[in-house]
C-alpha cells in the first residue's frame, strides 16, 4: 500500500465522544427546563381554573380564553427562568457527582493501600510533598519530622 493514503491509528480515532458529552448534558438540561416549564404552566393553570370556577359557570368562552392567555403568558414569563435553574441544577448534579465519585476513588485507593506497602509508601511521600510544597525537605530529619507529625494527627500510629 501507498504510505500516503494509509491513515495512522491516531488519525482514525472518532471525535464524536467529546460532542456526544455535550450534546447529552444539553439535551438533558433542555429536557429538565421543558418539564421545570410545563409543571409550572400546570400550576398556574389549575390556580386559575381554581380562581375563576365560580364565574367560569356563566362564561365558559371566556373562561376557555382565560386559562389559554394564562398558559401562554405563563410560557413566555417562565421560559428563561426555568431554563436557567435547570443548568444551575444540572451543574450542581454533575458537580456533586464527580465529588462522590472522586471520594469513592480516594477510598477504592486507600484500600488498596493499606494492603499494598509500596503503594503505601508512595501515597505517604505524595501526601508529604503536598503537604510543603513552599518549603521541601532538604534532609532526612525534617522529612521524618513531617511524616511523624502527620501520622500524629492523622492518628495512624501504633502503640
Amino acid at each position: 500500500m501507498n504510505a500516503t493514503t494509509e491513515k495512522s491509528v491516531l488519525g482514525q480515532r472518532p471525535v464524536a465522544p467529546a460532542l456526544l458529552v455535550t450534546t447529552a448534558t444539553s439535551t438533558s438540561t433542555k429536557t429538565l427546563a421543558t418539564w421545570m416549564l410545563a409543571a409550572a404552566v400546570a400550576a398556574l393553570v389549575v390556580t386559575t381554573d381554581i380562581l375563576i370556577d365560580a364565574w367560569a359557570q356563566t362564561h365558559v368562552l371566556a373562561a376557555w380564553a382565560a386559562l389559554w392567555a394564562v398558559a401562554v403568558v405563563a410560557i413566555a414569563a417562565l421560559r428563561g427562568v426555568t431554563r436557567l435553574m435547570a443548568q444551575n441544577l444540572m451543574t450542581g448534579l454533575d458537580a456533586w457527582s464527580a465529588h462522590v465519585a472522586r471520594r469513592r476513588a480516594d477510598q477504592r485507593l486507600w484500600a488498596m493501600a493499606q494492603t499494598d506497602s509500596r503503594m503505601m509508601r508512595d501515597l505517604q511521600t505524595a501526601m508529604d510533598r503536598a503537604e510543603n510544597t513552599d518549603t521541601p525537605a532538604t534532609d532526612v530529619t525534617t522529612l521524618m519530622s513531617r511524616r511523624v507529625a502527620r501520622m500524629v494527627n492523622s492518628r495512624q500510629y501504633y502503640i
